[in-house]
C-alpha cells in the first residue's frame, strides 16, 4: 500500500465533507423530470465540529453547533435523573426548540438561547439539523447542568433527580490551546488536558482567552529539543497565519478535530473569553503591525476578523455579541458588539466575564501619569456595579489578563498592566486601582479572579500590607495553562498591589512540547455546602500541584 500523508488523510476528510455538504437535487425516492434509473440520493446533513453549550445559568442556555451544509437546527432537552434516565412524572421536563437556519453567512454555526429552564437540573441534550426538503440529518447528544436556584441553600429546592447537594458546583478553567505550533498530536492521544479536566465532572468551563492560535502555522511535524518528532494533524488553514475570515474560521474548526474537546465540550458547558492570539499576539486597537508573515497589517481589519469567527464558534449569551459581529464607524475605527457579561450560578457564585483586548490602550511602558485603559470606562463602570450589587457569596471575576505579572511586549512595552514599576499605580494600573477602591469602598467580599495567558500556573495573595497602594482589601488571584500550547515563565511580578506568589510551577524550558502533560495546567474550584472555596492547580494528567481552601468572609 502506497504510504500516505498525515496532511493527505486530513485533506481528503476536508474533501469528503466539502462534497457531503453539497446541497441534494431530490430525495431518495425521486428522479429528475423526464428521467429514469438510479434515484439521486440527499445527503445527510452532519455535525463535524460537535456540539457545545454555554454560559448556563439556573434557567438558560446557549446551545451550539455547526452544520455540514445549509440547515435549521433544532435542540431537544430533557431532563435525566442521577442514572442518566429520563424523569418522567415529578421533575420530567421535555422541550424541543428550532432554532435557526446555519447558512455559509455564520459557516454554518448555529445557536439557541434556551431560557425558561428548571433550575439544579441535568439535561439530556440533542442536536440536529434539518436540510431544506425537511430531512433529518446526524443526531449528536450531550448533557448539561443548570445552576442552582439563586434561593436555594443546602439540599432544598432541587428540580431533577440528581443525589447531588443543590448549593454545590465545581468548575475547571485554563487557557492556551494549540500554540506555539504544538497542535493535535494524535499519537499521544490528542489534547489530552481537555480529557483530564473532563475527568474532574465539572458544571462548567471557563476558557480564560487565547481559544485558538491564529498566529501561529502549525506543520506537520516538529522536532522538539530532545530529538522527538511530534506529528500534528493538520489542515490547510492552519499552515500560515490567518488573515481572511475562511483562515480564522479555519483556526477554530481545527480546534474541534480534537476528540478530547468535542467530548467536554458536549458535556461541560462553557464561559469563553477571547485575548490576543484570537487575532495576532500582544495586539491593541488602531495598531498597525510590523511582522512580514502579513499581508495585512491593519489590526482592526484582522481583530473584526477574527471577532467574527470567534462569536460563531463560542455559546457566548449575550445577545448584541451572539448575533451580530463588529462593525467599522464612518472613521474605520472598529466598533465591537460586547462580550464582557456576568453568570449567575445561584447561591454561592456569579462570574463576571471581563474584556481585556477591546477596549486596551497602546502597549507603552505604561508609566503614564494619567489613567491608560485596560477595561475602558464603560466596562469599569459595570464591573463595579455589577459585583457591588451581588448577593453571591463568591465573586469569581474570569480575566484573561493577569494583574501583577509582568508581561513584556518587546524591551520596553509592556502587554497587560503591570509595568516593572513597584510603586505607586501609573497608567493602565490606575483603572484597576479605582475597581479595587470601589470594592473596598462598597463592602465587597470574596472576590477571586482566575486568568491564564502567561504559560504556567501559579496562586497569588494580594494585600495593602505588602503594597505600594494601599487602598483595597485583601485578594486571590489564581492562574493556570496552558491547556494545549508551548509552556513558558515563571515571569517577575509588579509590587504595586502587594501580590505574593504563593505558589509557581513552569516547564522546564520556554516553549516547551505538552508532550508528558506536566507542564500543562488547569485550575479546578469545589464549592463546598459550607461554602467553601478550594481552588487547586492541575496538570493534564490530572495530578494536584497545589491547593488552597478560601473560607467566606461575612
Amino acid at each position: 500500500m502506497t504510504d500516505i500523508s498525515r496532511r493527505t488523510i486530513v485533506k481528503g476528510s476536508v474533501l469528503a465533507a466539502a462534497l457531503a455538504a453539497a446541497p441534494a437535487a431530490a430525495n431518495a425516492s425521486s428522479f429528475p423530470a423526464g428521467r429514469t434509473g438510479i434515484p439521486l440520493v440527499r445527503n445527510r446533513l452532519t455535525l463535524p465540529s460537535g456540539i457545545a453549550t454555554g454560559d448556563v445559568t439556573s434557567d438558560s442556555a446557549v446551545v451550539w453547533s455547526r452544520s455540514s451544509a445549509a440547515g435549521r437546527m433544532t435542540a431537544t432537552l430533557r431532563a435525566v435523573g442521577a442514572g442518566g434516565e429520563i424523569l418522567r412524572g415529578r421533575g420530567a421536563f421535555e422541550r424541543t426548540l428550532r432554532g435557526p437556519r446555519a447558512t455559509q453567512a455564520s459557516d454554518f454555526t448555529a445557536k439557541i438561547h434556551a431560557g425558561n429552564l428548571p433550575s439544579n437540573t441535568r439535561f439530556a441534550l440533542e442536536i440536529s439539523f434539518e436540510d431544506d426538503g425537511g430531512a433529518a440529518g446526524e443526531t449528536v447528544k450531550g448533557t448539561f447542568r443548570t445552576a442552582p436556584d439563586a434561593g436555594t441553600f443546602h439540599g432544598e429546592g432541587r428540580t431533577g433527580g440528581d443525589t447531588t447537594p443543590s448549593s454545590a458546583q465545581s468548575f475547571v478553567w485554563t487557557g492556551d490551546t494549540a500554540g506555539q505550533g504544538w497542535g493535535i498530536n494524535e499519537e499521544i492521544g490528542g489534547m489530552r488536558g481537555y480529557r483530564a479536566m473532563h475527568n474532574t465532572r465539572p458544571d462548567f468551563f471557563i476558557h480564560s482567552g487565547d481559544t485558538v492560535y491564529a498566529d501561529g502555522p502549525i506543520a506537520e511535524t516538529v522536532v522538539e529539543r530532545d530529538g522527538q518528532v511530534w506529528r500534528n494533524l493538520v489542515t490547510e488553514e492552519v499552515s500560515k497565519v490567518a488573515e481572511t475570515l475562511t483562515e480564522f474560521r479555519g483556526r477554530h474548526r481545527y480546534n474541534s478535530l480534537d476528540a478530547n474537546m468535542r467530548a467536554m465540550f458536549a458535556d461541560v458547558p462553557v464561559i469563553a473569553n477571547w485575548d490576543d492570539h484570537e487575532t495576532t499576539n500582544n495586539w491593541y486597537p488602531g495598531e498597525i503591525i510590523d511582522d512580514p508573515r502579513y499581508t495585512v497589517r491593519d489590526v482592526n481589519t484582522l481583530a473584526a476578523r477574527g471577532r467574527q469567527a470567534w462569536q460563531e464558534n463560542m455559546p457566548i449569551a449575550d445577545s448584541s455579541a451572539l448575533w451580530r459581529p463588529g462593525t467599522f464607524d464612518d472613521g474605520g475605527h472598529y466598533q465591537p458588539a460586547r462580550i464582557y457579561r456576568k453568570i449567575p450560578r445561584g447561591p454561592q457564585l456569579d462570574v463576571f466575564c471581563l474584556d481585556m483586548r477591546t477596549f486596551k490602550s497602546p502597549n507603552t511602558d505604561g508609566k503614564e501619569a494619567h489613567a491608560t485603559s485596560i477595561l475602558g470606562q464603560e466596562q469599569v463602570d459595570w464591573l463595579i456595579r455589577e459585583v457591588s450589587k451581588s448577593k453571591a457569596t463568591w465573586k469569581v471575576i474570569a480575566a484573561d489578563l493577569p494583574l501583577g505579572i509582568i508581561v513584556p511586549d518587546g524591551a520596553v512595552n509592556q502587554e497587560s498592566l503591570a509595568n516593572r514599576d513597584p510603586g505607586a499605580p501609573l497608567g493602565r494600573e490606575l483603572e484597576i486601582a479605582g475597581v479595587l477602591s470601589a470594592f473596598k469602598r462598597n463592602r465587597v467580599k470574596n472576590v477571586v479572579w482566575l486568568t491564564a495567558d502567561v504559560h504556567y500556573c501559579a496562586a497569588h495573595h494580594y494585600s495593602p500590607e505588602r503594597a505600594a497602594f494601599t487602598d483595597f482589601d485583601p485578594f486571590w488571584e489564581f492562574v493556570a495553562g496552558p491547556i494545549a500550547a508551548g509552556s513558558f515563565g515563571p515571569n517577575p511580578m509588579d509590587g504595586t498591589f502587594g501580590p505574593e506568589v504563593v505558589f509557581a510551577k513552569a516547564g522546564r524550558f520556554p516553549g516547551e512540547s505538552p508532550r508528558d502533560g506536566e507542564n500543562q495546567f488547569f485550575g479546578h474550584v469545589q464549592l463546598g455546602e459550607d461554602d467553601s472555596f478550594t481552588a487547586s492547580l492541575r496538570n493534564a494528567n490530572g495530578a494536584v500541584v497545589f491547593s488552597r481552601v478560601l473560607t467566606p468572609e461575612r
